[in-house]
C-alpha cells in the first residue's frame, strides 16, 4: 500500500474541496492517505510518503499563497528529487499560468509531476472528477 501526503493551502474552501477529491481518489485505490494543512508540513515529513499532492490557489498575480504555502513549498523543494507529485488548485482571473509555473518549478527539483488539475473557483463536477483521478494515479 501507497502513502500519499495531500499538502494544501486554501483560503475560500475551493482548494480544500480539491485537496479532498484527490484524498478521496488515493484512498479508493488503497492508498494509505494523509490530508495535511500547509503549514503542518516540512522538508522532513517528505522522506515519509511515496507521493506527495500540492494544492494551492492562485494568488494575487498569479502566484502561490506567500505567507503559509509558498515558504512550505520552499523549505521542502529541495527533498522533491526523485519524489511523485502532483498539483492542483484553484483561481479566480487569469488563465491559471500560475499552475504552468508552478510545475515547471516542481519539475526544476527533479521530482515527477505526473499530474495537474485546475478549477476556477468552486470545483465543478468535472474538477472533482479530475481530482479523484489525480488521487488515483498518485495510488
Amino acid at each position: 500500500m501507497s502513502k500519499i501526503a495531500v499538502v494544501f493551502w486554501s483560503g475560500t474552501g475551493n482548494t480544500e474541496a480539491m485537496a479532498q477529491a484527490v484524498a478521496e481518489g488515493a484512498t479508493a485505490k488503497g492508498a494509505e492517505v494523509d490530508l495535511i494543512q500547509a503549514s503542518d508540513f516540512s522538508a522532513d515529513s517528505v522522506a515519509a510518503y511515496d507521493a506527495i499532492a500540492f494544492g494551492c490557489p492562485a494568488m494575487g498575480d498569479e502566484e502561490l499563497e506567500a505567507d503559509e504555502f509558498q515558504p512550505m513549498w520552499d523549505a521542502v523543494t529541495p527533498e522533491l528529487n526523485g519524489k511523485t507529485i502532483a498539483l492542483f488548485g484553484s483561481y479566480d482571473w487569469g488563465t491559471g499560468e500560475w499552475m504552468d509555473t508552478w510545475k515547471d518549478d516542481a519539475e526544476g527539483t527533479g521530482a515527477s509531476v505526473v499530474e495537474t488539475v485546475i478549477a476556477n473557483n468552486e470545483p465543478d463536477d468535472e474538477a472533482v472528477s479530475a481530482c479523484n483521478d489525480l488521487g488515483a494515479s498518485l495510488a
